[in-house]
């Protein structure tokens, strides 16, 4: 099976990016709308990645599992975005944790 075919991978990167959608508002409403255009597409683009990173994977879980593993991955996939901006978004950093959880439920509920 083509891991990028399957209905995980595509769950995983729709909600990532509907979720970087999100986060671009939540940026625009916190910065008074003197974001960048740069910053918030590596924004979007960081949950894009994150979706992507969730999509491949196979091992179906109980919910206190994907509760752990959503936060950790969404831990390390956001700190790069956080580590990128100079440490500055501490609130898109704690957003990426628990949009890691939404995206793992997700995934696992619609994926089947």
């Amino acid at each position: 099976m083509n891991i990028f075919k399957s209905k995980r991978m595509k769950v995983s990167l729709m909600t990532g990016a509907a979720l970087g959608v999100v986060c671009i508002i939540g940026a625009l409403i916190r910065s008074g709308g003197t974001a960048t255009i740069g910053f918030l597409f590596s924004l979007w683009f960081n949950r894009l990645l994150m979706g992507l990173v969730f999509g491949v994977i196979t091992e179906r879980a109980e919910l206190g599992t994907l509760i752990v593993r959503g936060a950790l991955l969404g831990m390390i996939v956001s700190f790069a975005f956080y580590s990128a901006s100079g440490f500055g978004d501490v609130i898109s950093f704690l957003a990426g944790i628990i949009y890691g959880i939404i995206i793992e439920v997700v995934a696992q509920k619609y994926a089947d």
